[in-house]
């Protein structure tokens, strides 16, 4: 079974509980215990425990005290005996006694005034019969209390970095020394074998530092809270000075006039010395202190400047005031004037400088939303024109579409044309004379020789109605021919390409030739000028049968050539989302930022 583990604490309580239930069975010392000591202070009362606890039949004879010497031999300090009384010896008798009438029942002794000589160990015998003699030894420590002192020194201002205060103190054991202060400096410590130590605290002397606390603290095992030593520095310093008492008012025949010399420094000063503009004072005036005092009424020759002079032992300072005397009062609103002139302007400068903030603070708030909206306006229309461009650029591709569903509108164009010329040329199976009745305008008539009209027909002479229809008719055809040769040119020019481009040959414009072989001024195929009916080398003399197989040979061509651009488009474009858009190719020319190729 393991015992449990005690602290030191527990085991000594048990320790001392076991020793007293032994001694009350087999006898023995009751106080103090082995190797006990105790701490005492000097100049003060100390008691050293002893009491012996008999046995049946056994008696305590004598009770005796010793101190043991530096040597080891000991000195008898008192006895108490049974039936003859107790006896002090040598140095002690007078300074000890014991704590109890009955000795030999408590033997305790009390120092009634302990010194540092009294510390060691002290022990307590004790005789009894028919046992034999007992003994317990003790041990005493004599502390004394911190004796202290704080020695301050005056400074000035101006001197050196230098000591302002050292405080001492001795004690036993010795003490501990600290500075509570706000002044800035430096601390130094000294000790010495005497258990006596000393704290120094330098500083550079300034004129705001006079009066601030600097008090000295010291630490011992015998105070239950740091002692206090209270201190305020000392700097001395010059005297400031000012004239006080005239008003910027004076005039004859004022009395109780007084000026004042304000003055401070360190220590206050007591010498003052009054003068007019470097000279004695005028007769009437006094002076009292720091006071200058008129005794009279004030005279016009009273003004002048007024000067005081300070002296403090440190240091002398000089003040003036310049006094003028008028012959009348001034009135309240003459005196004050100038200070409301003053006023005024701190007041409206003030005013005007918070407005310029107000100013400046609203145009830049104006501005800033400005920007942002200028900022804004700029973005969308930014954005819109990048949307008409995009839109602008489909419409382009999209103007030449691959869908088979679509019919060139060039070639339904013409096919109306020549179903309109088909149905004028029925018309010749019927001679029509000129000054005749006609189907057409009720007048016959006979044909002239060699006259036909601008497509090579005869020319049918009727009615001035239908002659005038006939030839509106014609500018209207006129019109359409050259809208539908504008649209021609315009196509050829956004979709022609180069020869590098890759197109095919049919669809690359074709210089006509003459019948010499040379290659005409113009450069449109006639595949594309018969669509626009710009027929060269077309005379007004053919027959109608060759007219209309021209007009069989242009609605072939017409489809030819709507067969040959869907080739040529589907080899070079592609059809996605409803828009046409290029293939890329190494020879093809960029025409737009987008990067649309054309």
């Amino acid at each position: 079974m393991e015992l449990p583990v005690w602290g030191l604490n527990q085991w000594g309580t048990a320790w001392l509980v076991l020793w007293a239930f032994a001694v009350c069975v087999r006898g023995g010392f009751v106080e103090p215990p082995p190797s006990f000591s105790l701490r005492s202070l000097t100049e003060a009362e100390t008691r050293l425990p002893c009491q012996f606890q008999v046995q049946e039949e056994e008696q305590v004879v004598q009770v005796s005290w010793f101190k043991e010497l530096p040597d080891g031999t000991k000195e008898q300090i008192i006895t108490a005996h049974l039936t003859e009384g107790h006896t002090e010896f040598g140095r002690y008798s007078g300074r000890v006694r014991f704590e109890s009438s009955s000795p030999t029942v408590n033997s305790a002794l009390l120092i009634m005034n302990t010194e540092e000589s009294y510390e060691g160990k002290y022990t307590c015998h004790i005789s009894t019969f028919p046992y034999g003699n007992f003994e317990r030894q003790l041990s005493l420590t004599v502390w004394t209390l911190p004796i202290s002192s704080l020695d301050p020194v005056v400074l000035e201002e101006g001197q050196s970095f230098r000591v302002a205060a050292s405080c001492r103190s001795v004690a036993r054991p010795p003490p501990r020394l600290t500075w509570d202060t706000d002044l800035p400096g430096q601390t130094q410590n000294r000790s010495s074998e005497g258990m006596a130590v000393s704290t120094h605290f330098s500083l550079h002397p300034l004129r705001s530092m006079n009066g601030m606390r600097l008090d000295c603290l010291v630490w011992h095992p015998a105070l239950e809270k740091p002692r206090r030593i209270s201190n305020r520095l000392v700097v001395q310093f010059p005297p400031d000075a000012a004239v006080t008492g005239y008003n910027g008012n004076w005039y004859m025949g004022l009395k109780g006039a007084e000026l004042k010399c304000e003055t401070g420094g360190n220590p206050k000063p007591q010498s003052f010395t009054w003068t007019r503009d470097g000279k004695a004072l005028p007769d009437g005036i006094t002076v009292n202190g720091a006071r200058l005092l008129f005794g009279r009424a004030l005279r016009q020759n009273d003004t002048g400047v007024y000067e005081c002079v300070v002296n403090n032992g440190i240091g002398t300072r000089k003040v003036e005031s310049n006094i003028t005397v008028t012959e009348k009062i001034r009135s309240l609103q003459e005196t004050t004037v100038d200070t409301l002139v003053m006023i005024i302007i701190v007041v409206a400068a003030g005013v005007l400088v918070i407005v310029m903030i107000i100013i400046i603070i609203l145009v830049n708030r104006y501005h800033r939303r400005k920007n942002r909206k200028l900022e804004m306006e700029l973005s969308e229309r930014t954005l819109k024109i990048n949307t008409l461009s995009r839109q602008d650029s489909s419409r382009r591709l999209n103007s030449v579409s691959t869908d088979p569903r679509g019919q060139n509108e060039d070639c339904t164009l013409l096919r109306l044309d020549s179903r309109m010329k088909n149905s004028l040329m029925s018309l010749e199976d019927r001679p029509i004379y000129i000054g005749s009745e006609s189907s057409l305008g009720g007048r016959q008539g006979t044909v002239g020789e060699g006259v036909v009209d601008y497509l090579g027909r005869p020319v049918l002479y009727q009615s001035s109605w239908h002659e005038g229809r006939e030839s509106m008719r014609g500018a209207e055809m006129e019109g359409e021919r050259e809208e539908r040769r504008r649209r021609v040119e315009s196509y050829l020019k956004r979709s022609n390409m180069s020869l590098d481009s890759g197109l095919p040959s049919s669809l690359v414009p074709i210089k006509p030739q003459d019948q010499d072989g040379s290659v005409g001024p113009t450069d449109i195929p006639p595949m594309l000028s018969d669509l626009c009916g710009q027929r060269e080398g077309v005379t007004k003399g053919e027959d109608w049968g060759h007219r209309r197989a021209v007009l069989e040979v242009d609605e072939a061509d017409c489809d030819t050539s709507s067969y040959q651009i869907s080739e040529a488009l589907s080899n070079h474009f592609h059809y996605s989302n409803g828009f046409l858009r290029p293939k890329p190719h190494s020879n093809a020319i960029l025409l737009h930022p987008r990067g649309q190729i054309i």
